[in-house]
């Protein structure tokens, strides 16, 4: 688990970032990381707003997962550099400070559930961070209670579906209460509706400040956040706001993204009529253009 994968005493304050990491700067890279003969990042130079919600996207293999294993030195670049909250992800003393600011949420749960019951699991990262006893318990009930747990809390975590396990590694990062959480497909084992209580709850997050990196494939996933950053082969091949994404609908395809429904309808809407349309194909916009144009 992130939170306590340093192997470090709780204890040791060695580089490590105040609770609120405030005025201090989120995850910056610049450089490239190779594996082999083939160059999984080159000539990536990126850098995370405080409070922002960015999204990673880009088809499989491009590189999302590799970048954002940097944001809590689980990499380091082989060129150029990586800092987080101005922390070089190379200095090992910097590591446990890191991983203490930048919770991450890996693509398959089972690489991070640790515990052998719910609960347990879910408190691991806290008890890591060296908190009281109370403030540990009260963490992992609203992290329980918001990755929608709290019923399963004393269940054995093998008994788990998929997609309850996906939960639990969100609730796991949700109670290390991190200034910035990063997510590799989160909702990829969630049903539709697990993928709307846990978009609504990491809205809720960046509302309260905190800084989200998303990676995902799914754009009706990205309507909510600040600025999009397209990754192909291991380069950023666009970046910009989400209206500004959706305004290069064109270049979907030769990104290796997949168009919802609704972006193809908002696209043709918009290319055949003079309907006025929401900068973003949110579904609610598009039903209330719909209704006028009916």
């Amino acid at each position: 688990y992130p939170g306590g994968a340093s192997g470090r005493d709780p204890g040791e304050t060695s580089g490590r970032v105040p609770g609120g990491a405030s005025g201090q700067e989120p995850p910056e890279a610049s450089g490239a990381v190779s594996t082999g003969r083939r160059s999984a990042l080159s000539g990536v130079t990126l850098r995370v707003q405080e409070g922002e919600w960015l999204a990673l996207l880009g088809s499989n293999g491009s590189g999302k997962s590799t970048l954002a294993k940097h944001l809590n030195a689980l990499l380091t670049p082989t060129q150029g550099d990586c800092t987080v909250f101005g922390l070089s992800t190379e200095d090992p003393q910097n590591v446990f400070a890191i991983r203490s600011a930048v919770s991450m949420v890996f693509q398959n749960p089972e690489n991070q559930i640790v515990g052998t019951v719910v609960e347990e699991d879910a408190a691991f990262g806290p008890e890591n961070q060296g908190l009281p006893t109370e403030e540990i318990v009260l963490r992992v009930e609203n992290a329980l209670g918001a990755a929608g747990l709290l019923a399963k809390r004393k269940k054995p975590t093998y008994t788990l579906s998929g997609g309850e396990k996906q939960r639990l590694a969100v609730a796991g990062a949700l109670a290390m209460d991190t200034p910035c959480l990063v997510l590799d497909e989160p909702t990829a084992m969630l049903d539709p509706q697990g993928r709307r209580e846990l978009l609504d709850v990491l809205r809720s997050l960046h509302e309260g400040g905190k800084t989200i990196v998303s990676i995902t494939h799914r754009l009706e996933e990205i309507l909510h956040c600040n600025r999009a950053v397209v990754l192909v082969e291991g380069r950023i091949a666009w970046e910009g706001s989400i209206p500004g994404l959706f305004a290069h609908s064109d270049s979907f395809r030769k990104w290796g993204l997949d168009a919802p429904p609704l972006v193809s309808l908002w696209k043709e809407l918009r290319a055949e009529t003079d309907l006025s349309l929401p900068e973003i194909p949110t579904l609610t916009g598009m039903t209330d253009s719909l209704c006028r144009l009916l």
